[in-house]
């Protein structure tokens, strides 16, 4: 599997760790450079190529938000995700001028920073796979489509949790294929009895469909394939 490579723009090394404690969570992702300043920051996107980047706004030679037209021209590929306490709307609005995947406000809730890592882990995904383009496909890059939206809200089943149900779902969509329980939880890094409840749960609200595959030897193995 082909990692994630990111890297975080914060001048405050204390939260720069922080971020990068979070995003090694994340198998998918390995974190390839940080940066104290702009001109650092410029330094490391030319020499690493992220895929993503972390960006604060207030840094000691340049904001953050005046990096990003730079950015744009010169690595016009790159993720950002804003984390900062900027709450001016000037710095909103040209966050999402320039494509800005997210903007989060600190103190970051660490619930919510796994939340953007996983909607973007998924979005990378679907972009650098074979997919055919309709509906459904753009619906998932947008964000729209029923995947996305279930386990949302406060109705999910006792021993199911919204962050491990991502990250199931995402194994999924990145392999664009059957997985058995135990694939599911290699992926994730859980125990395959964990995999199949999730597995089990998306199964009975429609959200994966389940077939009994037989392998070599005749032995049936329940797969799970994304809907």
């Amino acid at each position: 599997m082909n990692r994630i490579k990111a890297a975080i723009a914060e001048d405050d090394f204390r939260v720069a760790d922080i971020h990068e404690k979070f995003l090694k969570k994340f198998k998918e992702i390995e974190v390839v450079g940080k940066s104290l300043n702009g001109e650092q920051t410029l330094q490391i996107l030319s020499e690493e190529t992220p895929d993503l980047l972390i960006l604060d706004v207030y840094m000691p030679d340049m904001l953050g938000s005046d990096l990003l037209p730079i950015i744009r021209e010169r690595f016009p590929k790159v993720g950002i995700i804003m984390i900062t306490a900027a709450t001016d709307r000037a710095f909103i609005e040209k966050a999402l001028g320039f494509g800005v995947e997210h903007y989060l406000i600190k103190p970051v809730n660490r619930e919510r920073f796994d939340e953007v890592i996983l909607e973007y882990i998924k979005k990378h995904s679907l972009l650098n796979t074979r997919h055919e383009v309709d509906q459904n496909y753009v619906d998932l890059l947008f964000g729209n489509n029923k995947m996305e939206k279930a386990g949302k809200g406060p109705g999910l089943p006792k021993g199911i949790d919204e962050i491990t149900l991502g990250k199931v779902k995402n194994a999924l969509l990145v392999k664009n294929q059957g997985l058995s329980a135990e694939e599911v939880g290699n992926e994730i890094g859980a125990s395959r009895i964990t995999a199949r409840r999730y597995l089990e749960y998306l199964s009975s609200i429609k959200e994966v469909k389940a077939e009994v595959v037989y392998g070599i030897v005749g032995r049936p193995e329940r797969k799970y394939y994304p809907v």
